[in-house]
């Protein structure tokens, strides 16, 4: 039998010269949630997939750890949310698929998390979440986050992974509004 034996994540092409220019701290979450969104509206703008972004961080000294972009559309992988291609790049550079073995990591997100992104959290070994954007603002753009527990946030508290949502909600929002706007594409099985 011959099987296909691999799969890539490849971040796209503008996104290098985009971060050597980023010179804004990652102090504060809403300095964290400024590039999380700045590069979801940038994935847009190049067409290169979805309108979500995310970054790791190191929580003690704001070293910036990855960042993703959604690349569902471009790497044809339905795996592929911002969220997910964020953690995967840290967990890869770190050599280690516990982000928390050597300091507090914290996901930044400018979405709630999807039910996938949500089950990915807690064994990627962050100690906190943030997000901007709501689950049903994402689905008023037509996406399907999938079905999460009503609770999930406490879900996630109760492991000792901290959550904070709303952060630069309106800044987060506008981006997925905007490309409902331009007729963006919706990838789920329902719309294809």
């Amino acid at each position: 039998m011959n099987l296909h034996r691999n799969c890539e994540l490849t971040l796209p092409g503008w996104l290098d010269q985009y971060m050597d220019e980023w010179n804004e701290p990652l102090d504060t979450v809403e300095q964290r949630m400024k590039l999380a969104v700045a590069l979801s509206a940038e994935n847009v703008k190049h067409h290169t997939g979805g309108p979500f972004g995310a970054i790791v961080v190191e929580e003690q000294g704001s070293r910036l750890l990855s960042v993703g972009v959604n690349l569902v559309t471009t790497a044809e992988l339905s795996l592929a949310h911002a969220e997910m291609v964020a953690l995967s790049l840290a967990q890869s550079a770190a050599q280690n698929w516990n982000l928390g073995a050597a300091s507090r990591v914290q996901l930044i997100t400018s979405c709630e998390p999807c039910a996938m992104c949500f089950g990915a959290v807690p064994w990627s070994g962050v100690s906190s979440i943030v997000w901007g954007a709501s689950k049903e603002e994402a689905e008023a753009a037509g996406f399907d986050e999938g079905d999460k527990p009503e609770n999930w946030a406490e879900t996630l508290e109760r492991r000792g992974i901290a959550t904070q949502g709303g952060v630069l909600h309106e800044e987060a929002a506008t981006v997925l509004a905007r490309y409902a706007r331009r007729d963006g594409a919706i990838y789920h099985p329902g719309k294809n």
